[in-house]
């Protein structure tokens, strides 16, 4: 029985993949700053890191036969302030470098290191073609921030080890991330569409994305960067009406959120909701992945019969 050792494992990914992971019979650690905490399932068990210390426990990653580094900052949490953006870049590049180094340092068994990424890679697809994995990253932020990323993931390959690293779109579920943000007015009847609502949006149902990961391990020959979307990327306000849709029927009223007022209330983020960015699945698809919800009407139908169960 393989063990997988999990950065950022109790985030809405980790929680996912860790429930699969476990389903399927997999050993996992989840690597916190807190170390043990209860847990029911006696396949899941935690070890400490700090990555502010660069400290990190070694009996994990001496048990571990592969890593998913999920660790990271919440993109859309706060407004991005300097410290704010510092943290973001930091909380992702150090705890990457603290993984080379204990693999570097520890004598250890690890395959494979498979790392989260951004659809942020990317800068504005402008009407063009979706953007595949060869295209060269944006010069904003999320841009910068995502190749010194990949970069300190990338660098694990020197030490022999197996990289893959998924750029990720929008993970859709109602546990969290955007979706659950995007929820919240739908229960007062308000379905809000983001400026006018025309920017593609890359999306991935969560249990797609766990899936995803999954396939990363089993799959071996599996290696390099690639995109983690659906093949149908949708405009912000087809995704938002077909969740109002599939929640409400017809019992709700859709309302655009300025773009000014999106400015006034995100800042340099609002930028990154405004803009309209189209991911290619085609060379997942090529490895044989094949989508669970590859329509945004499949992955909301989904979620919300979830919901009401």
């Amino acid at each position: 029985m393989d063990t997988v050792l999990i950065t950022g494992g109790t985030g809405l990914v980790g929680r996912a993949l860790t429930k699969l992971l476990t389903e399927v019979g997999y050993k996992v650690i989840i690597l916190s700053r807190h170390g043990e905490q209860d847990n029911d399932n006696t396949l899941v068990s935690y070890a400490r890191w700090d990555v502010a210390r660069q400290t990190i426990d070694e009996t994990a990653i001496q048990q571990a036969d592969y890593i998913v580094h999920l660790a990271g900052a919440n993109v859309a949490d706060k407004r991005w302030t300097a410290a704010r953006k510092k943290e973001i870049f930091n909380s992702r590049t150090q705890s990457a470098a603290l993984l080379y180094k204990a693999l570097e340092k520890y004598p250890n068994k690890v395959k494979k290191v498979i790392s989260a990424s951004g659809a942020g890679y990317y800068g504005e697809d402008k009407g063009g073609p979706a953007f595949t994995e060869k295209e060269p990253p944006a010069d904003d932020f999320l841009g910068t921030t995502c190749t010194a990323w990949e970069s300190a993931i990338l660098k694990m390959q020197e030490l022999g080890k197996k990289v893959v690293i998924f750029r990720t779109g929008i993970a859709l579920s109602l546990a969290g991330g955007a979706l659950k943000e995007f929820y919240k007015p739908l229960q007062f009847g308000f379905a809000t569409i983001l400026g006018n609502g025309e920017q593609y949006v890359s999306w991935i149902h969560i249990h797609d994305l766990a899936r995803l990961y999954l396939s990363a391990i089993v799959n071996h020959d599996l290696e390099g960067i690639y995109n983690a979307a659906a093949p149908h990327p949708v405009q912000n306000k087809e995704l938002v009406m077909t969740m109002a849709q599939e929640a409400k029927g017809k019992s709700f009223i859709s309302v655009h959120v300025p773009t000014f007022a999106l400015k006034l209330a995100l800042g340099e983020m609002s930028t990154e909701v405004l803009k309209s960015c189209r991911l290619s699945s085609a060379r997942i698809q090529e490895t044989g992945f094949v989508f669970s919800y590859p329509d945004i009407r499949s992955a909301m139908e989904k979620i919300f019969q979830e919901k009401e169960s």
